[in-house]
């Protein structure tokens, strides 16, 4: 009957230790694109691929 309870309390702490330990990260990707400019360019069929870069788009 002793031996129960003290298994069952150091369940519960493993359980405890564990569930607090972990984190969890969001990562955004806002504004960016996964495919490259050049292949917006293509599938589009501009000319140009300037304004499908981030880098040469003005701020408003």
């Amino acid at each position: 009957m002793k031996s129960n309870g003290f298994k069952f309390l150091i369940a519960l702490l493993a359980l405890f230790i564990f569930t607090n330990c972990s984190r969890v990260f969001y990562v955004s990707n806002k504004g960016k694109s996964s495919t490259a400019p050049g292949q917006i360019k293509k599938s589009t069929g501009s000319q140009s691929a300037k304004p499908y870069a981030p880098g040469q788009n003005k701020n408003k």
